[in-house]
């Protein structure tokens, strides 16, 4: 037995929220992915949404969370319903102050795709080791 859990409800490995506010799957639409950055650690999804729908119909709210901690990152990715209405977006949103922080909003650009194992992984340099002297 199969049972379909909401996206927005359980996030998969805490690595965001993805929050659908609307579907239309009968016609395909045009939308676009935007970038927000810079945000204050208390804005929720709905927070962004409230601010993204002064300037057309949001479609998605993905907040990026810290898989380790469950809490926010900084920055999020908003998807307007069409070209325009995200192009407002930017117009009317880059550079103000949200929760005392100045956005950074811009459409967003593909992932660049990583070598394997190029994590950072934050442990020393294992070949850099000095022998042990008294």
């Amino acid at each position: 037995m199969r049972i379909a859990l909401p996206l927005n409800r359980f996030p998969l490995f805490g690595s965001g929220l993805r929050r659908t506010i609307s579907s239309n799957e009968s016609q395909p639409i045009m939308s676009t992915k935007l970038f927000v950055g810079n945000l204050s650690f208390n804005l929720t999804e709905n927070d962004l949404q409230d601010a993204f729908a002064a300037f057309g119909t949001v479609t998605e709210v993905n907040l990026m969370l810290d898989r380790a901690t469950n809490r926010p990152r900084g920055f999020a990715f908003v998807t307007m319903s069409s070209k325009e209405e995200a192009e407002k977006a930017i117009q009317g949103l880059n550079g103000k102050a949200l929760d005392g922080r100045a956005l950074t909003v811009n459409e967003a650009r593909p992932r660049e795709d990583r070598p394997p194992g190029d994590g950072g992984g934050g442990g020393r340099d294992r070949g850099s080791r000095r022998p042990y002297s008294r």
